[in-house]
């Protein structure tokens, strides 16, 4: 692959999740860069946060951010399966070279 950006991404999880599930949703979200040949790098979980702002009913979240290199479709196919999963509050993934990024 010769076309690898550097991104990061940062996720805040349900904090209603037991570890089983939050455990699921991690693998799936690794499964998803390594299909795409992503190379992932630091994951770090900042643990339980109180959020800005209610989202979804919720006042706190746990925070995680993965830092990755891949082409720009594995980033693309992350954002997508990110937005769809059910434990995701919110997410956001940024190329780190340019700042140019992805939200929702």
């Amino acid at each position: 692959m010769s076309d690898l950006r550097s991104y990061e991404c940062m996720f805040i999880l349900r904090p209603d999740l037991d570890q089983e599930a939050t455990a699921n949703l991690m693998s799936r979200i690794v499964s998803t860069l390594k299909e795409h040949e992503a190379r992932i790098g630091d994951v770090d979980s900042w643990g339980k946060r109180r959020l800005a702002y209610e989202i979804e009913g919720f006042r706190e979240g746990y925070y995680a951010v993965m830092k990755f290199r891949s082409g720009p479709q594995a980033a693309r196919e992350l954002d997508r399966v990110l937005r769809i999963s059910e434990g995701i509050l919110r997410h956001i993934i940024v190329r780190e070279d340019d700042d140019e990024g992805e939200n929702s």
